[in-house]
């Protein structure tokens, strides 16, 4: 029974696939087991500097100085006069940027002589470099803050700490007392001028109210917004039912225009009348079709079924007609509707304008009248509350805990960082191996071949460890028990299980770039054949580098390429019998200077149907489809193409492209062979399944070979004898 399928669909491969979102842990450990090298390099090297960074790193040490910022009741500030009792927040926030002032800074510079110490004595900006040793850390819901300083020398780091917090409580005092002078004399001043202003201020007020015409002034008795509101709830139901009337009139005139039945329209087709109108001509049309086969055209009961059936059309246009025509005015009723409300509408916005014109003009006197009274009556407080506290010396910030000399380093951190190190250096390894995995677009399973090419997948072939052609092109042969035989069965299975498999005698095999083992799985898919019985050819169409006369071991054959330059007249000449029952081939024989016009010609095609005659299954072995334009001349003339990929080897968009270009040229594709898989070393990751499965059945495979040496042998004591 005939087994190979009819070749793939020819969709276009998209440039693009997303990989499949059922990526599991175990793809990631096999990612990171195939580059464990790369990933123990990048871990030793982060480890590495972590350790060189602890060693040269200086130990640091911290002082810190407690204080307490209390709030400031003798003050007095601008932002008293808008809001009473001032900004807690904003106050503390202040006093924590005060801390770490330039000015202070640099008092503290020129007391501790820091410009001398060797910690800073080679930066250029002293003051920038001491601020970055200087941390403020506000203790969370208290008023206390922690002044923390980091220095080389304990001694030194305690020294500028207490130094910080001493000439910070003394510049508070100095400013406080000065502030306070400052105050008083402002609120003398400013006390004159708000009387002034309060009494103007309520004097306009009271002038305006006797000036406006409206009723109230008052937002929430404000009769003029909610009548405009009801009214542009009005404009909008009108505006949506006209825009809704006249997209039904665009959409007849367009349904018209395409030249489609008005009666087919949606509005006009829902009527009630129009659809018994309808049911009425379709009635009559299918009565007058079953009278036509009774009668001629010219009998009295045709014409008057022709009559009834031109007058439920007359009527349907009528209806028709006059469903168009309410439509129409309908559109024009509620667009005369939209206008009318829409005139309302600006007039109540315009009353809407000039009352709320009038209100802005009230409410700006209102607060003028109300700033003016709350600014004269918080001078007048504040002038009693300086009076009172400026004789008061006491100073709201207090040291807490004086900084002491630290006795151990905090760092560098060597748990911490080394932890960090091998922690990071593990991160790091691991998203680089997954970073060199993501640019690795090479195809290795078989879920590459379905996801990125869009083929069916045909079977894995291992890695075949020798180095004779002989032994590997012809494994099944010598070897029928071995894992690679096995394979290359397994693809002969899914051929002949295929869908409409029978109508494949032909078939070529062909791979993307050289030395991807198509030579070796044509060879072991032609022995394979014959093995089931069928009467196979295997020839040798790369006429660039042939092969297949090395493996069966074939030395000077007259070939195909004798053939076909009339150098050998009969077939007979060129077919070779092997050893292998039901397998015959044809080799390339001596290399031709123009393949592809060889390939090409009429005496190719010649060649080929003289063959199919004779066997009932041919496999070709073809050059590389992006090296040469033979295997597409070469695909034309069979049934389908097998495609042979190497293992970690193409990449996805080099072989899409290739297989672009037989599908391209209508040519069948029955799927995909991944070939050269090392199940048991480098590869493992990929298969270990196979792996597993393979050890299985190495028992049962040495049991077998065992068998076989044995029967081999004995035959050969017979033939001897």
């Amino acid at each position: 029974m005939p087994y190979f399928p009819q070749a793939a669909t020819n969709d276009l491969i998209e440039s693009s696939v997303s990989p499949s979102a059922n990526i599991n842990l175990r793809h990631y450990w096999h990612v990171i087991l195939e580059r464990r090298w790369l990933v123990i390099a990048t871990f030793v090297s982060v480890f590495v500097l972590c350790l060189v960074y602890l060693y040269k790193a200086p130990k640091i040490y911290q002082a810190t100085t407690r204080i307490q910022i209390d709030r400031e009741s003798s003050t007095f500030n601008l932002q008293d006069l808008v809001v009473s009792g001032g900004a807690d927040t904003d106050y503390l926030q202040t006093q924590y940027k005060n801390l770490m002032s330039r000015s202070l800074i640099e008092a503290v510079i020129k007391k501790q002589k820091l410009n001398e110490d060797p910690r800073y004595a080679k930066e250029l900006d002293i003051a920038e470099a001491v601020a970055d040793d200087i941390t403020v850390a506000p203790i969370r819901m208290s008023r206390l803050v922690d002044v923390r300083v980091e220095h080389t020398n304990p001694k030194k780091a305690a020294d500028i700490a207490n130094t910080l917090v001493e000439e910070f409580i003394e510049q508070n005092a100095v400013l406080k007392q000065k502030r306070t002078l400052d105050t008083l004399f402002f609120l003398k001043a400013q006390a004159n001028s708000l009387e002034k202003d309060v009494q103007e201020a309520e004097e306009k007020l009271h002038n305006y109210r006797t000036q406006v015409k409206f009723v109230s002034l008052d937002e929430r008795y404000n009769v003029i917004a909610e009548a405009l509101s009801q009214a542009q709830s009005r404009y909008t139901d009108a505006k949506a039912r006209a825009e809704n009337a006249e997209t039904v009139i665009v959409e007849l005139e367009q349904h018209v225009k395409a030249g489609k039945p008005v009666e087919t329209f949606p509005a006009v087709a829902s009527d009630p009348v129009v659809k018994d109108l309808q049911r009425q001509l379709t009635t009559q049309e299918n009565d007058l079709a079953v009278l036509l086969k009774r009668y001629k055209d010219k009998h009295p009961t045709i014409i008057a079924a022709r009559s009834r059936i031109d007058e439920t059309r007359k009527s349907l246009d009528r209806t028709v007609q006059n469903l168009v025509e309410t439509l129409r005015a309908e559109a024009r009723l509620t667009r005369v509707t939209e206008q009318t409300i829409g005139s309302n509408v600006k007039d109540w916005e315009e009353r809407l304008t000039e009352w709320t014109k009038a209100k802005k003009d009230y409410d700006i006197l209102v607060r003028k009248a109300d700033t003016s009274k709350t600014l004269f009556n918080l001078v007048l407080s504040k002038m009693k509350e300086v009076e009172l506290l400026g004789k008061d010396r006491a100073n709201n910030i207090r040291i807490v805990d004086p900084a002491s000399v630290p006795v151990k380093p905090i760092k560098p951190r060597i748990v911490t960082t080394l932890l960090l190190g091998a922690f990071g250096g593990l991160a790091v390894a691991i998203g680089l191996a997954l970073f060199v995995n993501y640019l690795d677009d090479s195809i290795k399973t078989q879920d590459d071949v379905e996801t990125y090419l869009h083929l069916p997948f045909l079977g894995y072939v291992p890695n075949i460890k020798s180095n004779s052609v002989v032994e590997r092109d012809l494994q099944s042969h010598l070897h029928p028990q071995s894992n690679a035989s096995e394979s290359f069965r397994t693809v002969r299975a899914a051929i002949a299980l295929g869908s409409k498999a029978g109508k494949m005698r032909v078939l070529t095999v062909t791979s993307t770039i050289p030395s991807e083992g198509k030579s070796l799985v044509a060879s072991n898919l032609a022995i394979v054949t014959a093995q089931t019985g069928l009467k196979t050819l295997l020839i040798d169409s790369d006429m660039r580098r042939p092969s297949v006369h090395k493996a069966f071991q074939l030395h000077s054959p007259v070939g195909l390429a004798a053939y076909l330059m009339e150098k050998a007249q009969s077939i007979d000449e060129l077919i070779h019998t092997t050893d292998i029952p039901n397998l015959d081939v044809v080799c390339c024989g001596a290399t031709p200077s123009q393949p592809s016009e060889l390939l090409g010609s009429r005496r190719m095609l010649q060649f080929m149907q003289e063959v199919s005659k004779r066997y009932d299954r041919i496999i070709m072995d073809c050059p590389p489809i992006s090296a040469v334009s033979d295997p597409l001349v070469l695909s034309a003339m069979a049934d389908g193409v097998v495609y042979v990929t190497k293992f970690n080897k193409i990449r996805r968009e080099h072989a899409r492209k290739s297989i672009q270009r037989l599908l391209d040229a209508g040519i069948h594709i029955c799927g995909v062979v991944l070939n050269d898989i090392d199940f048991e070393g480098r590869d493992s990751y990929y298969y270990s399944y196979y792996y597993y499965q393979n050890r299985y059945y190495s028992s049962y495979y040495r049991s077998r070979s065992t068998g076989s040496t044995s029967s081999t042998a004995e035959q050969a004591e017979t033939k001897k004898s």
